[in-house]
Protein backbone atom coordinates (compact mmCIF):
# COMPACT_ATOMS: atom_id res chain seq x y z
CA UNK A 1 0.00 0.00 0.00
CA UNK A 2 1.11 3.61 -1.06
CA UNK A 3 1.79 5.79 2.01
CA UNK A 4 -0.71 8.62 0.74
CA UNK A 5 -2.86 5.45 -0.28
CA UNK A 6 -2.72 4.89 3.68
CA UNK A 7 -3.31 8.12 5.02
CA UNK A 8 -7.28 8.49 3.12
CA UNK A 9 -8.04 4.75 2.94
CA UNK A 10 -10.64 3.47 5.39
CA UNK A 11 -10.43 0.42 7.73
CA UNK A 12 -10.16 -2.42 6.00
CA UNK A 13 -13.35 -4.07 7.75
CA UNK A 14 -16.45 -2.58 9.03
CA UNK A 15 -18.10 -4.56 11.74
CA UNK A 16 -22.27 -4.08 12.21
CA UNK A 17 -22.72 -5.41 15.61
CA UNK A 18 -26.05 -6.18 17.34
CA UNK A 19 -26.99 -4.25 20.21
CA UNK A 20 -26.47 -7.74 21.85
CA UNK A 21 -25.75 -11.10 20.28
CA UNK A 22 -28.22 -13.70 20.83
CA UNK A 23 -27.69 -16.36 18.36
CA UNK A 24 -24.66 -17.90 17.48
CA UNK A 25 -24.41 -16.58 13.95
CA UNK A 26 -21.93 -15.18 12.19
CA UNK A 27 -22.05 -13.33 8.50
CA UNK A 28 -19.18 -12.32 6.48
CA UNK A 29 -19.29 -10.37 3.55
CA UNK A 30 -15.57 -10.42 1.96
CA UNK A 31 -16.10 -9.60 -1.32
CA UNK A 32 -18.91 -6.45 -1.60
CA UNK A 33 -16.10 -4.15 -0.87
CA UNK A 34 -15.67 -0.99 -3.19
CA UNK A 35 -12.42 1.27 -2.05
CA UNK A 36 -9.65 1.32 -4.53
CA UNK A 37 -6.72 2.81 -3.80
CA UNK A 38 -5.67 5.33 -5.61
CA UNK A 39 -1.85 3.56 -6.39
CA UNK A 40 -3.93 0.57 -7.19
CA UNK A 41 -5.97 2.07 -9.93
CA UNK A 42 -2.85 3.96 -10.80
CA UNK A 43 -1.00 0.45 -11.60
CA UNK A 44 -4.36 -1.28 -13.31
CA UNK A 45 -5.14 -1.66 -16.92
CA UNK A 46 -8.22 -1.94 -16.41
CA UNK A 47 -10.95 0.95 -15.52
CA UNK A 48 -12.63 1.22 -12.53
CA UNK A 49 -16.32 0.11 -13.24
CA UNK A 50 -14.47 -3.18 -14.94
CA UNK A 51 -12.59 -3.51 -11.77
CA UNK A 52 -15.99 -3.68 -10.22
CA UNK A 53 -17.21 -6.72 -12.01
CA UNK A 54 -15.53 -8.85 -9.33
CA UNK A 55 -17.12 -7.70 -6.54
CA UNK A 56 -20.39 -9.06 -5.05
CA UNK A 57 -21.51 -6.38 -5.48
CA UNK A 58 -24.63 -4.91 -2.54
CA UNK A 59 -24.35 -8.08 -1.00
CA UNK A 60 -23.28 -6.69 1.94
CA UNK A 61 -27.14 -4.90 2.00
CA UNK A 62 -28.42 -8.34 1.37
CA UNK A 63 -27.19 -9.38 4.66
CA UNK A 64 -27.63 -6.21 6.31
CA UNK A 65 -30.50 -7.23 8.27
CA UNK A 66 -28.13 -9.87 10.89
CA UNK A 67 -27.80 -7.12 13.99
CA UNK A 68 -31.26 -6.86 13.81
CA UNK A 69 -31.41 -10.90 14.74
CA UNK A 70 -28.94 -10.70 16.69
CA UNK A 71 -25.64 -11.34 14.85
CA UNK A 72 -22.61 -9.70 13.84
CA UNK A 73 -22.07 -8.93 10.50
CA UNK A 74 -18.48 -8.44 9.03
CA UNK A 75 -17.94 -6.71 5.83
CA UNK A 76 -14.76 -5.80 3.79
CA UNK A 77 -14.57 -2.37 2.56
CA UNK A 78 -10.99 -3.47 0.07
CA UNK A 79 -12.14 -4.88 -3.53
CA UNK A 80 -12.03 -8.48 -4.01
CA UNK A 81 -9.46 -6.92 -7.35
CA UNK A 82 -7.01 -6.08 -4.66
CA UNK A 83 -6.99 -8.63 -2.25
CA UNK A 84 -9.22 -11.64 -2.04
CA UNK A 85 -9.91 -12.50 2.08
CA UNK A 86 -11.57 -15.99 0.89
CA UNK A 87 -7.87 -17.39 0.09
CA UNK A 88 -5.29 -18.40 2.20
CA UNK A 89 -3.31 -15.40 3.04
CA UNK A 90 0.12 -16.20 0.88
CA UNK A 91 -1.88 -17.97 -2.00
CA UNK A 92 0.31 -15.74 -4.64
CA UNK A 93 1.22 -16.66 -8.69
CA UNK A 94 4.70 -16.18 -9.28
CA UNK A 95 4.20 -14.70 -12.67
CA UNK A 96 2.80 -11.93 -11.67
CA UNK A 97 6.27 -10.91 -9.94
CA UNK A 98 9.04 -9.15 -10.54
CA UNK A 99 11.35 -11.33 -8.41
CA UNK A 100 11.43 -14.70 -6.98
CA UNK A 101 9.35 -15.40 -4.17
CA UNK A 102 9.60 -16.77 -0.77
CA UNK A 103 9.09 -20.78 -0.57
CA UNK A 104 6.75 -20.59 1.82
CA UNK A 105 4.93 -18.80 -0.70
CA UNK A 106 1.95 -20.94 -2.05
CA UNK A 107 1.96 -20.64 -5.72
CA UNK A 108 0.48 -24.17 -6.99
CA UNK A 109 -2.69 -23.80 -5.33
CA UNK A 110 -5.88 -24.33 -8.18
CA UNK A 111 -6.76 -20.97 -7.31
CA UNK A 112 -3.33 -19.62 -8.25
CA UNK A 113 -3.72 -21.18 -11.38
CA UNK A 114 -7.21 -20.07 -12.05
CA UNK A 115 -5.43 -16.61 -11.86
CA UNK A 116 -7.93 -16.26 -8.70
CA UNK A 117 -4.90 -16.35 -5.95
CA UNK A 118 -4.94 -13.74 -2.70
CA UNK A 119 -3.58 -10.79 -5.20
CA UNK A 120 -5.63 -11.93 -8.38
CA UNK A 121 -4.19 -11.82 -11.55
CA UNK A 122 -7.22 -11.17 -13.28
CA UNK A 123 -10.90 -10.24 -12.54
CA UNK A 124 -13.71 -12.67 -12.55
CA UNK A 125 -14.63 -12.08 -16.69
CA UNK A 126 -10.94 -13.10 -17.26
CA UNK A 127 -9.32 -9.73 -17.84
CA UNK A 128 -5.51 -9.08 -16.42
CA UNK A 129 -5.54 -6.35 -13.90
CA UNK A 130 -2.17 -5.43 -13.59
CA UNK A 131 -0.17 -3.31 -16.08
CA UNK A 132 3.39 -5.05 -14.97
CA UNK A 133 4.85 -7.04 -12.73
CA UNK A 134 4.63 -6.65 -8.96
CA UNK A 135 7.21 -5.96 -6.36
CA UNK A 136 6.39 -8.78 -3.26
CA UNK A 137 7.01 -6.30 -1.03
CA UNK A 138 4.43 -4.12 -1.43
CA UNK A 139 2.01 -7.14 -2.29
CA UNK A 140 3.25 -7.92 1.35
CA UNK A 141 2.01 -4.73 2.33
CA UNK A 142 -1.12 -5.00 0.86
CA UNK A 143 -1.61 -8.60 2.72
CA UNK A 144 -0.90 -7.24 6.57
CA UNK A 145 -3.22 -4.30 5.61
CA UNK A 146 -6.28 -5.53 4.46
CA UNK A 147 -6.08 -9.66 4.86
CA UNK A 148 -4.58 -10.00 8.02
CA UNK A 149 -6.91 -7.43 10.15
CA UNK A 150 -10.16 -8.85 8.21
CA UNK A 151 -9.60 -12.23 9.87
CA UNK A 152 -8.33 -11.23 12.75
CA UNK A 153 -11.59 -9.39 13.45
CA UNK A 154 -13.46 -12.86 12.06
CA UNK A 155 -11.44 -14.88 14.27
CA UNK A 156 -12.31 -12.74 17.24
CA UNK A 157 -15.93 -12.67 16.21
CA UNK A 158 -15.89 -16.44 16.17
CA UNK A 159 -13.33 -17.09 19.73
CA UNK A 160 -16.43 -14.38 21.43
CA UNK A 161 -18.98 -16.28 20.31
CA UNK A 162 -18.18 -19.66 21.02
CA UNK A 163 -17.32 -18.36 24.29
CA UNK A 164 -20.86 -17.11 24.83
CA UNK A 165 -22.83 -20.33 23.27
CA UNK A 166 -20.60 -23.30 23.18
CA UNK A 167 -20.87 -23.56 19.27
CA UNK A 168 -20.51 -20.87 16.26
CA UNK A 169 -22.15 -21.11 13.07
CA UNK A 170 -20.47 -18.52 9.95
CA UNK A 171 -22.44 -17.52 7.09
CA UNK A 172 -20.35 -16.50 4.32
CA UNK A 173 -22.20 -14.77 2.09
CA UNK A 174 -21.21 -14.18 -1.35
CA UNK A 175 -23.17 -13.75 -5.46
CA UNK A 176 -22.48 -15.14 -8.43
CA UNK A 177 -22.09 -14.28 -12.24
CA UNK A 178 -25.12 -15.54 -13.84
CA UNK A 179 -23.09 -17.49 -16.26
CA UNK A 180 -21.36 -19.59 -13.45
CA UNK A 181 -23.98 -22.22 -12.54
CA UNK A 182 -27.15 -22.00 -14.83
CA UNK A 183 -30.36 -22.87 -13.47
CA UNK A 184 -28.77 -22.65 -10.17
CA UNK A 185 -29.81 -18.97 -8.05
CA UNK A 186 -28.69 -20.13 -4.90
CA UNK A 187 -25.55 -22.28 -4.27
CA UNK A 188 -25.23 -23.62 -0.60
CA UNK A 189 -21.13 -24.30 0.03
CA UNK A 190 -20.65 -26.44 2.52
CA UNK A 191 -17.56 -28.74 1.75
CA UNK A 192 -19.22 -31.86 0.56
CA UNK A 193 -20.91 -32.12 4.05
CA UNK A 194 -17.67 -31.28 6.28
CA UNK A 195 -17.72 -27.54 7.32
CA UNK A 196 -21.27 -27.56 9.11
CA UNK A 197 -23.77 -29.58 10.19
CA UNK A 198 -26.51 -31.17 7.81
CA UNK A 199 -29.40 -29.74 9.54
CA UNK A 200 -28.04 -26.74 8.75
CA UNK A 201 -27.43 -26.82 5.02
CA UNK A 202 -31.08 -28.78 4.95
CA UNK A 203 -32.88 -26.09 6.22
CA UNK A 204 -31.36 -23.51 4.32
CA UNK A 205 -32.14 -25.52 0.86
CA UNK A 206 -35.80 -26.01 2.33
CA UNK A 207 -36.14 -22.16 3.06
CA UNK A 208 -34.86 -21.34 -0.35
CA UNK A 209 -37.12 -23.53 -1.94
CA UNK A 210 -39.88 -22.52 -0.23
CA UNK A 211 -39.22 -18.83 -1.86
CA UNK A 212 -38.98 -20.64 -5.40
CA UNK A 213 -35.57 -20.44 -5.69
CA UNK A 214 -33.64 -22.97 -8.11
CA UNK A 215 -30.85 -24.12 -5.12
CA UNK A 216 -27.89 -26.06 -5.65
CA UNK A 217 -25.57 -27.67 -3.45
CA UNK A 218 -22.12 -27.14 -3.61
CA UNK A 219 -21.75 -26.91 -7.56
CA UNK A 220 -20.25 -24.77 -8.71
CA UNK A 221 -18.81 -23.02 -5.29
CA UNK A 222 -18.46 -26.03 -2.45
CA UNK A 223 -17.42 -23.51 -0.09
CA UNK A 224 -13.66 -21.12 0.15
CA UNK A 225 -11.02 -20.90 2.22
CA UNK A 226 -13.26 -18.86 4.85
CA UNK A 227 -15.54 -21.77 4.91
CA UNK A 228 -12.90 -25.20 4.78
CA UNK A 229 -10.66 -22.91 7.56
CA UNK A 230 -13.26 -22.03 10.04
CA UNK A 231 -15.41 -25.09 9.29
CA UNK A 232 -14.71 -27.42 12.20
CA UNK A 233 -17.84 -29.01 13.41
CA UNK A 234 -16.09 -31.56 15.41
CA UNK A 235 -15.07 -28.14 17.43
CA UNK A 236 -18.12 -26.32 17.67
CA UNK A 237 -17.25 -24.18 14.46
CA UNK A 238 -19.70 -24.47 11.79
CA UNK A 239 -19.33 -22.48 7.82
CA UNK A 240 -21.44 -22.75 5.44
CA UNK A 241 -21.19 -20.47 2.07
CA UNK A 242 -24.11 -18.96 -0.06
CA UNK A 243 -23.79 -17.78 -3.41
CA UNK A 244 -26.75 -15.66 -5.05
CA UNK A 245 -26.99 -14.93 -8.44
CA UNK A 246 -26.58 -11.67 -9.41
CA UNK A 247 -29.15 -12.15 -12.62
CA UNK A 248 -31.72 -12.10 -9.65
CA UNK A 249 -31.17 -8.27 -8.07
CA UNK A 250 -28.33 -6.55 -10.64
CA UNK A 251 -27.71 -5.37 -13.68
CA UNK A 252 -23.97 -6.97 -13.94
CA UNK A 253 -22.71 -4.61 -16.93
CA UNK A 254 -23.72 -1.43 -15.29
CA UNK A 255 -23.58 -2.46 -11.46
CA UNK A 256 -26.95 -1.31 -10.44
CA UNK A 257 -29.70 -2.51 -8.61
CA UNK A 258 -32.42 -4.47 -10.38
CA UNK A 259 -35.96 -4.47 -9.14
CA UNK A 260 -35.63 -7.56 -7.75
CA UNK A 261 -33.28 -6.83 -5.42
CA UNK A 262 -36.52 -5.76 -2.73
CA UNK A 263 -37.52 -9.50 -3.21
CA UNK A 264 -34.61 -10.73 -2.47
CA UNK A 265 -33.53 -8.79 0.18
CA UNK A 266 -36.51 -9.50 2.00
CA UNK A 267 -36.44 -13.33 1.12
CA UNK A 268 -32.89 -13.44 2.01
CA UNK A 269 -33.96 -11.68 5.63
CA UNK A 270 -36.60 -14.32 6.61
CA UNK A 271 -34.70 -16.96 5.32
CA UNK A 272 -31.80 -15.90 8.18
CA UNK A 273 -34.46 -15.11 10.70
CA UNK A 274 -35.67 -18.64 10.69
CA UNK A 275 -32.05 -19.98 10.16
CA UNK A 276 -31.72 -17.47 13.95
CA UNK A 277 -33.97 -18.93 15.22
CA UNK A 278 -33.54 -22.69 15.09
CA UNK A 279 -29.88 -23.00 14.58
CA UNK A 280 -28.99 -23.84 18.52
CA UNK A 281 -30.93 -27.14 18.04
CA UNK A 282 -29.42 -27.51 14.15
CA UNK A 283 -26.01 -27.48 15.92
CA UNK A 284 -27.10 -29.30 18.79
CA UNK A 285 -27.68 -32.50 16.37
CA UNK A 286 -24.13 -32.08 15.52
Amino acid sequence: MDQADAQVAPPPFVLHAPARQTTPLVFTSPHSGRYYPPGFLRRSRLDPLTLRRSEDCFVEELAGGAPALGAPLLEATFPRALIDANREPWELDPAMFAGRLPDWVNTRSPRVGAGLGTIPRIISSGETIHAGKLDFAEASRWIEAYWHPWHAALAGLIEQTRARFGVCMVVDCHSMPSSAAAGAEIVLGDGHGTTCAAAVTDLLEQEALSRHYAVRRNDPYAGGYITRHYGNPAAGLHAIQIEFSRRLYMDERRMTKLAGFARLKDDTAKIFARLADAVPALLAQG
